[in-house]
């Protein structure tokens, strides 16, 4: 026969069982570390600010492991803490979005180039040479954070448009043109770096 549990047997039990899930919890997020930082690099205009962001997701995180349903996806649940203090910040510094239209088109960039050209020959090979690493952070970084985010999001991070539209709360119907819009700005920021006009 089993011996009777105490009641304070059985606090001891459930307070060693929940130790275990916060450390086994703990382990799964830290190891989406890297993911949930090259997600935090696009978003943010630096380094550091991509470093504050994880530092205070993984606060965020911890603190509210309890909320986290067990057998979900916990990476979507780490971007979804991401990109919402991403937003928070965003409003925090009241950054309007740059709402001067956008004629050029989708092929904004190779025009820009052709021009810049002389000879009307675009390759674009030398396209790439002339974009850094940096130059792309710095491209992406100009987009208003409400595009950026889908575009991290769908572009960057391979997440299908619900996927996004659960991870941002917002409608499915939004993600697109949200996606549209951003890519447009973006390829207008890359073409300036590549042709070297100030911005």
């Amino acid at each position: 026969m089993w011996p009777a549990v105490t009641e304070g047997q059985s606090n001891a039990t459930r307070l060693a069982a929940e130790a275990r899930d916060r450390v086994r919890f703990e382990e799964e997020a830290l190891a989406l570390a890297d993911q949930v930082y090259r997600v935090a690099r696009h978003l943010a205009g630096s380094r550091d600010e991509a470093e504050d962001l994880v530092q205070e997701t993984y606060a965020r995180a911890f603190r509210s492991w309890r909320s986290f349903t067990p057998g979900t996806n916990l990476r979507a649940w780490l971007l979804r803490i991401l990109t919402n203090i991403n937003i928070d910040r965003g409003r925090r510094k009241q950054r309007a979005p740059d709402m001067q239209p956008l004629e050029e088109g989708d092929y904004f960039l190779y025009n820009k180039l052709e021009e810049s050209a002389g000879d009307g020959t675009v390759e674009e090979e030398r396209v790439v040479e002339r974009l850094s690493q940096d130059d792309i952070v710095d491209a992406l970084a100009a987009v208003p954070h409400d595009f950026r985010d889908v575009i991290v999001l769908v572009d960057i991070g391979d997440f299908t448009y619900q996927d996004a539209a659960q991870i941002l709360d917002i409608p499915v119907a939004t993600v697109m043109p949200r996606l549209h819009r951003g890519r447009r700005i973006l390829k207008r920021e890359l073409a300036e770096s590549a042709i070297g006009e100030p911005q």
